[in-house]
């Protein structure tokens, strides 16, 4: 069984469902979070799962930050770091650390859509699809490796609000699944 962690800023949802899922493959053994009052950090306390806290801006650069959370992640033997709303860019001490190893889930059939507000940004131009993709983290946005897209029709009466419940239904069915199939299939390649 292969030891991940999450790595969340807001809510959790996307968190929550994969401490839900049914683990055969993985277990969630470390939650990091950049925003000490964030609602996924309550989400990971009723899930008994440890958490590392912590402010960016409390420190003179990232490269500080990272080190801190590779001992943590060490600490507690991950193997496999999975983005869930995390807001920052992984910098290149976690991403050296990990390289191959670093998942992330975006909002937008990527390329379509990078960054922050991939369901504006889709709204805005009036697509008629966009989806969820789950991707292989690398030094840019939402430029790595793609693993799984998902797609979504996008209808007129949508709304931001809409669509972003839409998204979120196939993002916490697709990313536990992704992420299963990759512990699965690295535990056939170590053995």
């Amino acid at each position: 069984m292969k030891r991940i962690a999450v790595f969340a800023s807001g809510s959790g949802s996307n968190f929550q469902s994969i401490v839900d899922e049914n683990q055969v493959a993985y277990e969630v053994v470390l939650l990091v979070c950049d925003q000490p009052k964030a609602k996924v950090i309550e989400r990971g306390n009723k899930a008994d799962i440890p958490t590392c806290v912590f402010q960016p801006k409390s420190y003179v650069k990232k490269e500080v930050f990272e080190k801190e959370i590779i001992q943590q992640l060490f600490a507690y033997q991950v193997d496999f770091i999975v983005l869930a709303g995390y807001m920052r860019l992984i910098g290149p001490t976690i991403l050296s650390a990990y390289e191959g190893k670093i998942v992330n889930i975006h909002p937008s059939l990527l390329p379509a859509f990078p960054g922050k507000d991939a369901i504006g940004q889709a709204l805005d131009k009036n697509v008629k699809v966009t989806g969820v993709t789950v991707h292989f983290v690398d030094e840019g946005m939402d430029t790595g490796p793609i693993i799984a897209q998902e797609p979504i029709y996008v209808h007129q009466e949508d709304s931001r609000v809409t669509l972003q419940q839409k998204i979120h239904e196939i993002e916490h069915h697709l990313y536990p699944k992704v992420i299963q199939d990759l512990c699965l299939s690295s535990e056939k390649e170590s053995v």
